[in-house]
């Protein structure tokens, strides 16, 4: 922001040196009009792209705590289901919650991960295929299971939503156009007969607020990132650290088929 603002403030004293005194309007009070039909067509469509993009990121957040939730949950019930196949289920619950810390969010934010599948997810299906319930609180956990799992793979949908982008290149092409359109527009405003701060002040404020706006939007669409505002897996980190503390508590010992960032052992 501050680099764009150097060069725009410079611009802008760059034209001021020939300019006549006055600007380059004969009218000033319309061209103010006229900018100000500009600026408020940009902040329009500032402030529904920012909308949409907000919306998205909102989404990747709640998907990804609703995920860490649920496979909390899945932990709770695997427990009722019968003793093999509830001890391998929460081993891959576990390396599951891995996989999606260390693996898919390193994806996540390099933006190659799209529609496919865990690993640890098609794990868990084929070890629930084996699994004949019989007595009442075992049929009750299967069928809470398999509410748990659908739960569980829509809220991961919703987290990878916003990984690849979801503002579309048109806006983007329309969002740049705009704003070099009004950055030149701002050049004839340049005025000699004008103190250069007061030139400067006008061209840095103008330019300062469209940069810091579209870095914003950046941020929204791409919210998997490691600067300020970029989302991390805290929740699934949280759940990982709790579902460790619970099974310790009450002694249950499970298989972990994983290493410590989820891959296969």
């Amino acid at each position: 922001m501050v680099a764009v603002s150097a060069v725009a403030i410079a611009a802008m004293l760059l034209v001021r040196r020939r300019a006549p005194e006055g600007s380059y309007f004969a009218d000033g009070d319309r061209a103010a009009g006229v900018f100000g039909v500009l600026a408020t067509g940009f902040s329009v469509l500032l402030g529904f792209v920012v909308f949409l993009a907000f919306a998205s990121y909102d989404q990747s957040r709640t998907g990804a705590e609703t995920e860490a939730l649920v496979l909390s949950q899945q932990v709770e019930t695997a427990q009722f289901l019968p003793s093999d196949a509830g001890r391998r289920l929460t081993g891959q619950l576990v390396c599951y919650g891995r996989s999606v810390v260390h693996a898919e969010w390193e994806r996540m934010e390099a933006g190659t991960l799209h529609d496919e599948v865990n690993p640890w997810g098609v794990a868990m299906f084929r070890t629930l295929q084996s699994v004949e319930p019989r007595a009442a609180s075992e049929q009750s956990a299967y069928d809470k299971w398999l509410e748990q799992t659908s739960a569980r793979e829509e809220a991961r949908l919703d987290r990878i939503h916003g990984a690849v982008g979801v503002i579309p290149t048109t806006l983007w092409i329309v969002i740049f156009f705009v704003s070099a359109v009004i950055f030149g527009y701002m050049l004839f405003f340049a005025d000699s007969g004008e103190r250069a701060v007061t030139q400067g002040v006008l061209m840095g404020a103008v330019a300062s607020v469209i940069v810091a706006m579209m870095l914003l939007l950046h941020s929204l669409d791409r919210p998997f990132h490691d600067g300020v505002g970029g989302l991390q897996p805290v929740a699934m980190e949280r759940t990982l650290r709790l579902v460790d503390d619970a099974l310790r508590a009450t002694g249950t010992r499970v298989p972990i088929p994983c290493d410590g960032e989820g891959a296969a052992a």
